[in-house]
C-alpha cells in the first residue's frame, strides 16, 4: 500500500487467504471539507493486475470473442452464466502486461498477435478489489480462428467466436456482452475502429 499523509492506515487484518487473499482494514481518510474523517472500516479483495486483449483482423473487419463459464453470474442467478468476452489473464510476477496479452491469446484463443497497441487501464470494483486491468488491442488474421482452447490444469473451457464488427456491435447493444473488459475494448474499437485499419491495413 502507498504511503500518503491523506490516508491513516490504522489497522490491517488479514480475514482471508484462498484463490484471493481478503484484508479488513480500519483507516482516516482527507475529507474534501479538509482534515481527515472518521475511522472506516473497510474489506479489501487483493488480486493481481490483469490484462484484457480484443484481437481485431482489420483487412477483415472481424474481432476475436470468447465464451466461458463464469462463477459471479452463476452465483447471482443469472439464467446464461455462460459469458461473451475478451481474452484475458493475470499478471504473474515480473511480467509485463502486453507479454501477457501475447500469452494469453496463444493459451485461450490460439492466436498469435502481429501487433498489440494500448486501449486504457482501469480499476475494475475500485470500492472492494485491488485488481488494475490494462486492456489491448491485438492484430490478428481471422481466417483459421475457432475451436475450444485453454489449459486444462485451470479448467479452462473457451470456445472462440469470429465475429464481424457489426456483429460484435450488435451483441454490445443488445446486451448479450456484459463483461467489463469487452465493454470497454468494443467501444475503443468502436471509436478507433478508422484509424486503425488504416494504420493496419491500408484500408
Amino acid at each position: 500500500m502507498a504511503a500518503s499523509e491523506d490516508v491513516e492506515l490504522l489497522e490491517s487484518l488479514e480475514a482471508f487467504q484462498g484463490h484471493v487473499r481478503i484484508k479488513r482494514l480500519r483507516l482516516r481518510h482527507r475529507q474534501f471539507a479538509g482534515g481527515l474523517g472518521p475511522a472506516l472500516t473497510r474489506e479489501v479483495v487483493y488480486r493481481s493486475d490483469a490484462v484484457a486483449v480484443l484481437p481485431y483482423d482489420p483487412v477483415r473487419d472481424e474481432v476475436v470473442l470468447i465464451e466461458q463459464f463464469r462463477i459471479g453470474p452463476y452465483v447471482r442467478g443469472d439464467a446464461d452464466p455462460w459469458l461473451i468476452e475478451i481474452v484475458a489473464g493475470l499478471i504473474e510476477a515480473s511480467e509485463a502486461p502486453d507479454e501477457v496479452a501475447r500469452r494469453e491469446c496463444v493459451e485461450e484463443a490460439g492466436l498469435q498477435l502481429a501487433e498489440l497497441v494500448p486501449v486504457l487501464g482501469y480499476y475494475a470494483s475500485p470500492g472492494l478489489l485491488s485488481e488494475h486491468i490494462s486492456v489491448y488491442c491485438g492484430r490478428v488474421e481471422t481466417t483459421e480462428a475457432g475451436g475450444i482452447h485453454g489449459l486444462d490444469h485451470e479448467g479452462e473451457d473457451i470456445r472462440v467466436l469470429v465475429r464481424s464488427f457489426d456483429e460484435a456491435m450488435a451483441l454490445l447493444r443488445e446486451g448479450r456482452i456484459s463483461a467489463g473488459p469487452a465493454v470497454v475494448a468494443l467501444q475503443w474499437l468502436a471509436l478507433n475502429r478508422d484509424d486503425l485499419r488504416r494504420r493496419w491495413s491500408g484500408g
